[in-house]
């Protein structure tokens, strides 16, 4: 039975329990890079995460592994406090696949590694730059009690980067103007106009990101939402 006091040895043989051929075969589908996949469903990985418990010198361990369920159990039984802008950015040197990058942006963003993300932005990796539109969009989700200032302080850093084509990365661009514009009435006018004026790019990728986030931001649930 696997517990709190489990090393990361036991929890991967744990893991290598659980495989799953025809679910790597699906992951493919969606565009999960299925390399060192053992086809274990997120949900399940939480549940032996929640038994497993935080344990940050384990969750060190598990990410070497460089299987991707390790990995993520690593990113989910890390200890947010104890993270250091230097393992994150260690981690992100192994980034490639985007739902390793969207759940280890939740974690830095828990982490307040807020830092990281103009890095991150600048990095000409397609899964490290994700994970700074990834960390923006989850900020402007999970940090209620930030200034919107904040938030809106990361605006041009969307527009900077509205004109990358890479697929991983506009759709994050995207995530992140959109979650900003949700966030609340103070920031929803000011990421509307950004998604205007980037609708109007003579840029292909900086005017699908426009188009698409002034489609979700003038929609009607979420104006009766915002007033």
């Amino acid at each position: 039975m696997i517990g709190p006091s489990s090393d990361a040895a036991e929890l991967i043989a744990h893991l290598e329990t659980l495989r799953s051929e025809q679910n790597v075969a699906g992951m493919a589908r969606f565009g999960i890079v299925t390399g060192g996949a053992l086809g274990i469903s997120n949900p399940d990985i939480r549940a032996v995460a929640r038994l497993a418990k935080k344990d940050h010198l384990r969750a060190m361990q598990l990410w070497r592994s460089d299987i991707r369920e390790a990995r993520l159990l690593a990113l989910y039984t890390a200890e947010p406090k104890r993270l250091t802008t230097e393992e994150a950015r260690h981690w992100a040197d192994d980034f490639n696949s985007w739902e390793i990058v969207d759940c280890a942006a939740d974690l830095f963003v828990e982490a307040r590694l807020d830092e990281l993300i103009s890095d991150f932005a600048a990095d000409e990796r397609e899964f490290v730059r994700r994970t700074a539109f990834a960390m923006i969009a989850g900020a402007a989700v999970h940090l209620k009690k930030e200034p919107d200032a904040a938030i809106l302080a990361w605006l041009p850093l969307i527009e900077a980067h509205s004109g990358d084509p890479r697929n991983f990365v506009r759709k994050a661009v995207n995530w992140a103007l959109r979650n900003i514009g949700k966030r609340n009435l103070a920031c929803h006018a000011p990421a509307l106009a950004l998604a205007r004026s980037l609708a109007e790019s003579p840029d292909k990728t900086a005017r699908w990101i426009g188009k698409d986030a002034v489609r979700e931001l003038t929609g009607e649930k979420l104006r009766a939402r915002l007033r």
